[in-house]
């Protein structure tokens, strides 16, 4: 990838320093490692050990508790080269949830909580990977969730399901949000939602919790779970901010990490252009490469082009993020999820096709990252959702769901 282009946006000396860092750090892990991971379904363990004992699972951990106290702008450099350093978006996923499910504790945790858990955090001892909020008959509807706590004296009771719950096999805790009111008795749907920190080797000691894997064709390293709760028990100082605004609490911060889902499906595009680009050199047919041929260059060309604009959107908007809080960043963040994804998806078409019959073949990779470009458009959002986003709330169209 021509290395001219990123310099019109302009890195900070600390995004230039996550650049390098970061790619030193993916340069240890050639395509036979990723490709081997995929192929068993194995968790990435070695890749995440690394970067966890070289501090970045504290990525947005405040350096008071140990952490680094970065920033947007930083971690979507960070993600974006994690998925174009050779394992893609599913390598990014690896780590994201340990990164991001520190964020709920760092704005609303109480400071024995922060105390306690953020330094281990931050020294890579402690992993929180997974977040509970999807169910099965809430779906995007997050406000129709099923999952309730109860309060019982000094203790709360969860009963309910979740699913397509990631990286619970390589997480000590989970960030859970459960209805505490329910939905017939707030004035709005958005209330009477809390967030509550799960000790999971304690919750299946109880007995109360159960999970079953979720077999899928993308992303197969970081498996996805559903689970069940029956009667789960937990302390009172396991609520995470405040009683009821837990919607809110979820909402707080998503924009940011909506950039750098953005980010990682940028890395994704990259990493598919470089892999098309490659074989398209390499390739000859009629005594002459294929890249030589405009119905192979274009389509790359074009991909690569498409990617380059998703990307000044992100980072413009991931420094927006760091420098104006009364900008509108969902639009910026939803508009470059929508771009990135897209991008990614016209990227990793192109790839495949460029290595003809051999795109399917699984030791050139490609198509891998075509199903994983694919599953871009649809988490953590939907393109179609984040089209109702645009229309309703900038360009002021009534709202359609």
């Amino acid at each position: 990838m021509p290395e001219q282009l990123d310099g019109s946006l302009e890195l900070s000396e600390s995004q230039r320093l996550v650049r390098k860092s970061i790619r030193d750090v993916c340069s240890e892990y050639d395509r036979e490692y990723w490709r081997e991971k995929s192929a068993n379904g194995e968790y990435p363990h070695e890749f995440v050990d690394t970067l966890a004992a070289e501090g970045w699972m504290g990525a947005l951990v405040p350096e008071e508790y140990g952490g680094a106290g970065m920033g947007t702008p930083e971690t979507v450099v960070m993600m974006e080269e994690i998925a174009a350093g050779g394992g893609g978006f599913a390598a990014a996923q690896a780590i994201h949830g340990g990164i991001y499910n520190t964020v709920p504790l760092v704005k609303y945790g109480s400071d024995a909580m922060k105390e306690d858990l953020l330094p281990r955090v931050a020294r890579g001892e402690t992993a929180i990977q997974t977040f509970c909020l999807t169910e099965p008959n809430a779906g995007s509807d997050s406000t129709s969730i099923e999952t309730f706590a109860r309060r019982e004296g000094d203790e709360w009771v969860v009963d309910g399901q979740k699913i397509w719950i990631s990286r619970v096999d390589v997480s000590d805790y989970a960030v859970l949000v459960a209805r505490t009111t329910p939905k017939e008795e707030v004035e709005k749907r958005t209330r009477g939602i809390s967030m509550f920190l799960v000790d999971l080797a304690d919750a299946v000691e109880q007995g109360a919790l159960e999970y079953d894997v979720i077999e899928k064709s993308a992303s197969e390293f970081v498996h996805s779970y559903q689970l069940y709760f029956d009667g789960l028990r937990l302390p009172a100082s396991a609520l995470i901010g405040e009683e009821g605004r837990g919607f809110y609490q979820v909402l707080d911060g998503l924009n940011e990490e909506r950039l750098v889902i953005a980010a990682e499906c940028l890395g994704l595009g990259r990493l598919a252009i470089e892999r098309g680009v490659a074989y398209a050199n390499e390739r000859e047919v009629f005594g002459r490469p294929i890249g030589q041929n405009q119905a192979v260059q274009h389509p790359l060309a074009e991909a690569f082009a498409r990617l380059q604009a998703a990307k000044q959107l992100t980072y413009a908007a991931a420094d927006t993020s760091a420098s104006d809080r009364d900008a509108d960043l969902g639009a910026y963040a939803n508009m470059a999820k929508f771009l990135a994804a897209d991008a990614a998806f016209e990227a990793a078409d192109a790839a495949v096709q460029t290595h003809g019959g051999f795109g399917v073949a699984t030791e050139y990779d490609v198509d891998r990252y075509f199903r994983e470009a694919r599953l871009t458009r649809l988490v953590p959002i939907t393109q179609q959702l984040v089209l109702n986003y645009i229309g309703e709330k900038v360009l002021g169209l009534p709202r359609s769901y």
